[in-house]
């Protein structure tokens, strides 16, 4: 009977609180809290058409360059604005497979591939030798590799030159790839992930009798394959879409990559200063490999690691135990 009446009394007075002007139940309260949710949609669809706006201007140009890769040369100069084709026609790349693309393309992919080689050969040994090995003067070299990436590329055009004319690489495959093996961003990428792994691990492959280029290749750098897939990816990008650096490394149209090439057709050398649709037909089948390699990879470019180490093995030599580190 003591246990009823209290139930009663506590459901009183709920029912009392709920029927009071002000209380969390009565009618006072309901339109306030419809009022704040309907105040946060709104502000929720405003800020998605803003971001949609946004959106638009920025894909409108790229669907434009596409659909006009897609038209006449009558079609893109009477509707220059409307990124459908009134004739869906494929004579741009038809007129392209006539011109050296395929020779750009080759010379593309050669230029890139070393580059993209190199810089992860060469920037993770920068890396590494800055993040690990002590010596005198490392603070002053870090500290210049930071300048060089404050300063503007087109500084280095005319010294670039020179150095390839004194070393006789001018106009050869050798001048275009040199110039591009190293990269000053790629070097801090490295060093910085390199000093996020703990130093234990590197001391138990030196007990187990690994010198320090051992240690760096087969210990090491595995553990590195988020920031060199990162790497990878903005080497084979920069080294592909590089213009300034191609351009003062070569004169013979031999040797003209996909920019390049691309680049005496926008500009008239070769007959095409008109025909949008062959000029951004080139533009887009120069972007394809890159759109390629970034959606395949793009998800680690914002990954910096591959989570905790759980068990580290001895490194060629019996067993050293388990250690664990969070």
């Amino acid at each position: 009977m003591t246990a009823g009446r209290s139930g009663a009394a506590t459901l009183g007075a709920g029912e009392a609180a709920a029927a009071r002007p002000g209380g969390r139940g009565g009618p006072a309260w309901r339109p306030r809290r419809l009022g704040v949710r309907a105040r946060r949609r709104w502000r929720q669809a405003a800020i998605y058409l803003v971001l949609g706006l946004c959106a638009v201007v920025y894909i409108f140009p790229f669907l434009l360059g596409v659909g006009t890769a897609f038209k006449t040369n009558a079609d893109a100069s009477a509707h220059p604005l409307n990124p459908i084709p009134q004739h869906w026609v494929l004579s741009a790349f038809s007129e392209l497979g006539q011109q050296d693309f395929l020779r750009w393309l080759a010379n593309s992919v050669v230029v890139a591939v070393f580059v993209t080689a190199g810089r992860l050969l060469f920037d993770s040994m920068a890396g590494y030798a800055l993040a690990r090995l002590r010596f005198r003067g490392r603070g002053a070299v870090f500290s210049a590799v930071i300048a060089v990436m404050a300063v503007p590329g087109v500084v280095l055009l005319i010294p670039t030159f020179l150095v390839l004319k004194e070393l006789n690489l001018f106009n050869t495959y050798p001048g275009l790839v040199f110039p591009l093996l190293t990269d000053a961003a790629g070097v801090f990428i490295m060093r910085q992930f390199f000093l996020t792994i703990h130093p234990s691990i590197e001391e138990a492959a030196k007990i187990d009798g690994a010198g320090i280029f051992r240690t760096y290749w087969s210990v090491v750098l595995p553990m590195a394959r988020p920031a060199l897939l990162t790497l990878m990816i903005l080497s084979f990008q920069g080294s592909w879409n590089n213009f300034s650096t191609i351009l003062v490394a070569h004169e013979s149209p031999s040797l003209d990559t996909l920019t390049t090439g691309v680049g005496r057709l926008v500009s008239g050398q070769l007959g095409a200063a008109t025909q949008y649709p062959l000029e951004l037909a080139a533009a887009m089948a120069m972007t394809v490999p890159v759109a390629i390699v970034f959606f395949v990879f793009q998800k680690y470019i914002m990954r910096t690691g591959e989570g905790a180490v759980k068990e580290l093995r001895p490194f060629g030599g019996p067993g050293l135990g388990r250690r664990r580190e969070a």
